[in-house]
C-alpha cells in the first residue's frame, strides 16, 4: 500500500537524519527516561501536529490528542477513562509544569458537535457522545445567535476543557501550589498563526 510505504520511507529519513542529529539526546531519553515540562492535550487532526506546530524536540512535550482537544469532568465512575489516565500520568507521573489545551480551526468534533457525526451505527456514535461534553457552551452559542459558532465554539471548547481540568483535585492543589500552570491556545490552519488565551480577559491574543 502506497500510503504505509511512504510512512517507511519517512522513518529511513528520520533514521538516517533527524535521528543521527539528536543521537546523543535520544541516548539520554532511552537511558534516564523522559522528564518532559510539558503536557498538550490537542485535537488528533491530521492537520494540527502539536510536535510540528511548536517544533519541538523529543522529550520536550507529553501528547494527548482526542477529537475536538476535550478533557471530560473529574469523575471516578464506570467506563475506561483514557484521557483521564493520561492527565494522572501526566501530572502525578511525570509531574509536568505546564498543561496547554491546543484548539483548532476547522474542528470536525466541533462540526459534529454542532450538527452530528452520523458516523455511528444503529443510532449509537461515539463521537457525538464524546462531543457531548460540550453540549452547554454549544447551546449558549446557539442561544446567542452568533455569526459564526463553529469558531466561537471552537474557542470555547478550550475554555471548557481547562475548567473541566480544574475538577480534578491534584490539578486545583499543584495550580494553587505554584507548581502547575494551565494555559490555553488555538491554531489557525490556514494563517497559521497560534493565539494564545487570556484567561483574565477571556480573550486570544495572537502570538
Amino acid at each position: 500500500m502506497p500510503e504505509f510505504a511512504s510512512l517507511i520511507e519517512g522513518y529511513r529519513r528520520f533514521r538516517n537524519d533527524a535521528y543521527l542529529k539528536q543521537k546523543a539526546r535520544f541516548d539520554a531519553l532511552a537511558s534516564d527516561g523522559q522528564a518532559p515540562p510539558v503536557m498538550i492535550i490537542s485535537c488528533c487532526d491530521s492537520r494540527v501536529d502539536p510536535a510540528t506546530v511548536f517544533d519541538t524536540v523529543p522529550g520536550q512535550v507529553f501528547a494527548l490528542r482526542n477529537v475536538a482537544n476535550l478533557v471530560p469532568p473529574f469523575e471516578t465512575g464506570g467506563g475506561l477513562h483514557g484521557v483521564s489516565a493520561a492527565i494522572e500520568f501526566g501530572v502525578l507521573g511525570l509531574e509536568v509544569r505546564h498543561i496547554v489545551i491546543l484548539g483548532h480551526a476547522q474542528c470536525g468534533g466541533i462540526k459534529a458537535s454542532l450538527s452530528g457525526s452520523e458516523l455511528g451505527q444503529k443510532g449509537h456514535s461515539f463521537v457525538d457522545k464524546w462531543v457531548g461534553i460540550i453540549d452547554d457552551a454549544r447551546d449558549a452559542i446557539l442561544a446567542s445567535d452568533c455569526d459564526d459558532p463553529q469558531y466561537a465554539l471552537e474557542l470555547e471548547t478550550v475554555k471548557v476543557s481547562l475548567a473541566n481540568l480544574r475538577t480534578f483535585p491534584y490539578i486545583i492543589e499543584r495550580e494553587k501550589a505554584g507548581f502547575l500552570k494551565l494555559h490555553g491556545a488555538y491554531f489557525g490552519i490556514a494563517e497559521g498563526q497560534l493565539h494564545v488565551l487570556d484567561e483574565a480577559s477571556g480573550s486570544f491574543d495572537p502570538q
